[in-house]
């Protein structure tokens, strides 16, 4: 053995426990967030033995490289200094195309970058980039993995029987009103249909199956038959967890009030481009600006990530003043025509 590698494997041997020394891809999820994305389903496993699900989007990989090159890339690759190495690298953003089918084949490509990158000099190990990349968030232990295709292994395929469900003791409802959903988190309804009903979203949206579709749908459009049982609180029906953003358009006539149910965490910061492009599918118009109202009740436009960020940061210091429900993001979007710089003169 030579002294390169018994040095080696004396700084890994120091390495401390909870180090993540593999990555496996085992799966991907589809998420009906501001915009609907997937996520990747990563198995790591640590120094120590322990292993764990962590869930990342393709933007937080490239966000990734982009600190790792800025902090190690050599500016000439064939003179490397002391605290430099050659990155692997990273399959390059897709524009266009099918999302689901874009994410299963980076799937080997992600694996092979984090093999390579865990792989690196065990110096890079101790990068702080790296360790909050692999490390378990809280939102990472809420998330419960689905399928795992990826980890197991093949099997015989054993035809299965589904059970008959009971449906005149299932809790249902009935279509009143047509209803057309923004997105794919919210149903599309037809008067009559029945949607049989599994848990409440908040004191007014319902998530429900019909037509072997589930998503989330307004009470207001529907009579309910037989109601979901008292223990089952908003929140606690086993599905993904919803929450709410309070968005009005603002028109000379008036405001158009629309709650849009994402599956996303309170906390999240969604990104200008998200937030409009969801505005423009939710209200049916393009030429479109948003905004957002200061503590004053001035109406401040949205211009970029930067003014998003100023907009969260703003109503979380009056959290504690205003009533919301505990499933309802602290901040409104206030939708104008992008050719009105006036504030209309309307209760909001």
């Amino acid at each position: 053995m030579s002294l390169q590698q018994l040095r080696d494997e004396s700084d890994f041997d120091q390495l401390p426990h909870n180090i993540p020394i593999s990555a496996t891809i085992a799966d991907i999820e589809e998420k009906k967030g501001f915009i609907d994305y997937f996520m990747f389903v990563i198995e790591v496993k640590t120094k120590g033995g322990s292993k764990y699900f962590i869930y990342r989007r393709y933007r937080e990989f490239f966000n990734l490289h982009q600190v790792l090159e800025f902090r190690y890339s050599p500016e000439n690759p064939d003179k490397r200094g002391p605290n430099t190495c050659i990155l692997p690298s990273l399959p390059g953003k897709v524009f266009m195309g099918n999302k689901r089918e874009i994410a299963e084949s980076r799937i080997p490509e992600l694996s092979t970058y984090m093999k390579r990158l865990l792989g690196l000099p065990t110096w890079l190990l101790l990068d702080e980039a790296i360790r909050m990349f692999f490390y378990q968030t809280d939102l990472d232990c809420q998330q419960q993995p689905r399928a795992l295709r990826r980890l197991r292994p093949p099997t015989r395929k054993v035809k299965t029987v589904k059970p008959k469900m009971e449906l005149f003791s299932a809790p249902r409802a009935e279509a009143i009103f047509d209803f057309r959903g923004n997105g794919k988190a919210e149903l599309n309804l037809k008067k009559g249909e029945v949607i049989f009903l599994l848990q409440r979203v908040n004191a007014d949206w319902l998530e429900g199956t019909v037509n072997n579709q589930t998503g989330i749908f307004p009470l207001s459009f529907v009579k309910i038959i037989k109601p979901l049982p008292e223990s089952d609180s908003e929140g606690e029906g086993g599905g993904p967890t919803y929450s709410c953003l309070r968005c009005l358009m603002l028109t000379p006539s008036g405001v158009n009030t629309r709650d849009v149910c994402v599956q996303e965490d309170l906390t999240i910061q969604p990104t200008y481009k998200d937030l409009l492009s969801r505005m423009r599918n939710v209200f049916q118009v393009d030429d479109i600006a948003i905004n957002y109202r200061d503590h004053e009740g001035d109406l401040i436009r949205i211009l970029d990530d930067d003014d998003v960020q100023l907009m969260i940061r703003q109503s979380r210091d009056q959290q504690g003043k205003v009533n919301r429900p505990v499933n309802q993001f602290p901040w409104e979007l206030h939708v104008t025509m992008a050719s009105d710089l006036s504030v209309y003169n309307v209760e909001a």
